[in-house]
C-alpha cells in the first residue's frame, strides 16, 4: 500500500511550503538575517522551525 500524506489544512501546508523554500535560499547564501525573520515569521504564524529546517 502507498503511503500518502493527507493535508489537513491546506493553507498551512503552503506556509510551510513557501518558509521551507525561503529559508533554503537563505542558507544557500548563508544570510542569518533572513533565517532569522523566517524564525520570527514562524513563531508569529504558529509553525514549529522544525517544519521548515529539517531535510
Amino acid at each position: 500500500m502507498p503511503s500518502t500524506t493527507v493535508v489537513a489544512n491546506p493553507r498551512r501546508q503552503a506556509l510551510i511550503n513557501s518558509l521551507r523554500d525561503r529559508y533554503r535560499l537563505a542558507n544557500d547564501r548563508s544570510d542569518a538575517l533572513a533565517k532569522q525573520a523566517l524564525f520570527r515569521e514562524a513563531i508569529y504564524l504558529g509553525i514549529q522551525p522544525t517544519l521548515f529546517t529539517l531535510p
